[in-house]
């Protein structure tokens, strides 16, 4: 079983910067593509940031230079860097990540629990 836990949403003020952490763990598991996703009240959940396990990037166009998504796959962690937040962003960001278990036919994703993010003054 692989698990996503993240970490680091909060309150911040229009602006404002936040970090968010995503880290796998479990048993005998590789990661392929990892991702961040947005869900605000009443809305689907949308796609945010995107990398692949070489380290190609894919933004949604409204966060394109304002949020950086890097990883670090030694830890199995994945990184969204928000910078100049607007109230707008305030959502729950959800970590996912595609993955494989040796033994296994297919890949499966795996999702977090979510970490909120209010951007309000």
């Amino acid at each position: 079983q692989v698990q996503l836990v993240e970490s680091g949403g909060g309150l911040v003020q229009p602006g404002g910067s936040l970090r968010l952490s995503c880290a796998a763990s479990g048993n005998n598991f590789r990661i392929y593509d990892m991702g961040w996703y947005l869900q605000a009240p009443g809305k689907q959940r949308e796609l945010v940031a995107a990398i692949t396990s070489g380290g190609s990037t894919n933004y949604a166009d409204p966060v394109k230079g304002r949020f950086t998504i890097s990883r670090d796959n030694a830890k199995n962690t994945v990184y969204l860097q928000m910078n100049s937040l607007k109230p707008e962003y305030t959502a729950v960001y959800y970590c996912n990540a595609d993955v494989w278990v040796p033994g296994t036919v297919r890949r499966w994703t795996a999702w977090g629990q979510g970490t909120q993010v209010t951007v309000s003054s």
